[in-house]
């Protein structure tokens, strides 16, 4: 398996740089929007701990969305269930920033993985501390996950969607006047943009993953039962208004980014990451998925 699995690696590297429809890089973020988009890198690590890595895999990249699976389990740890009353578990089936979703549900995200619900966890994680606190901490516990302290946010993407995050500021603001923020939106939102814009290799990011698979000798961040949660929320709501084609075509959890990373895990046998910055028309990496569809099928990984 180990030498299959390398194989077909290496093998759907070459087939992604032979098609030239690379999809487009965000370009509402501008430090985003000029990364070169012919870039793709895999990582699976396997139960038993080894690594199979291809293409760029050494590439440093924003996780950006992906972030929210991480804050979303110290929300959970600090919080419990109480969360729920805040934010919903529900796909959204509207784009990821939808200002007339949240406005039509009076202020209750329909889950944590759009960006309003991303901004009540957010909100949920600085619990009256000062940003720098509630950022160590979510950096801290992505550090312990992924086993690395080489794992730093790039302060010039953040700046970058500080300044053009004028949607993000419309959906914090309607939080606010539903009292569905604890906290400044100012100050939520700062500490939102900074924890977005963590950057990690596709190396990194798959061991990060680890304490999502449930398997023996991985990283106890969490219960077994938030794992099992956290994994359905991924496979429901991960992939914005494009989680339903994501779990029919690939039919594994996964949480994609803006920066063109996708974490997906495999319970029990499998954490995955993949980075494309080229995205479809639901903000997922267009190579990204097409690579983990691929994979899935030749490795038959699906929770189905």
């Amino acid at each position: 398996m180990i030498t299959d699995l390398t194989a077909l690696l290496q093998k759907l590297n070459a087939i992604v740089r032979a098609d030239d429809n690379w999809g487009t890089p965000a370009n509402y973020i501008p430090e985003l929007a000029r990364i070169n988009p012919e870039q793709f890198a895999i990582t699976v690590i396997t139960a038993d701990g080894t690594v199979h890595s291809a293409g760029d895999a050494d590439t440093r990249f924003s996780v950006q969305s992906i972030t929210k699976v991480f804050t979303l389990a110290i929300a959970l740890g600090r919080s419990g269930d109480q969360l729920w009353h805040r934010v919903g578990r529900e796909p959204s089936g509207s784009a990821f920033n939808s200002i007339v979703q949240l406005e039509r549900e009076q202020g209750r995200p329909r889950n944590p993985f759009i960006n309003a619900g991303a901004i009540v966890t957010t909100d949920e994680v600085l619990a009256g501390r000062a940003p720098r606190d509630a950022l160590a901490e979510i950096v801290q516990f992505v550090r312990t996950a992924a086993g690395s302290d080489d794992i730093h946010i790039n302060d010039a993407v953040a700046a970058s969607e500080t300044q053009h995050g004028h949607r993000n500021f419309a959906l914090a603001h309607f939080l606010a006047s539903f009292d569905n923020l604890k906290n400044p939106p100012e100050m939520t939102l700062g500490t939102y943009f900074h924890h977005c814009a963590l950057e990690m290799t596709t190396t990194q990011l798959a061991h990060a993953g680890r304490f999502l698979m449930g398997a023996p000798d991985m990283p106890k961040l969490i219960s077994t039962a938030r794992v099992r949660r956290l994994n359905a929320l991924m496979l429901t709501c991960g992939h914005y208004d494009g989680s339903g084609d994501f779990a029919y075509r690939v039919g594994i959890p996964g949480k994609s980014g803006v920066g063109g990373g996708i974490l997906a895990i495999v319970p029990g046998q499998a954490s995955i990451a993949v980075w494309s910055p080229g995205l479809n028309r639901y903000g997922n990496s267009h190579k990204g998925t097409e690579a983990l569809a691929t994979l899935a099928r030749q490795m038959n990984w699906s929770i189905f």
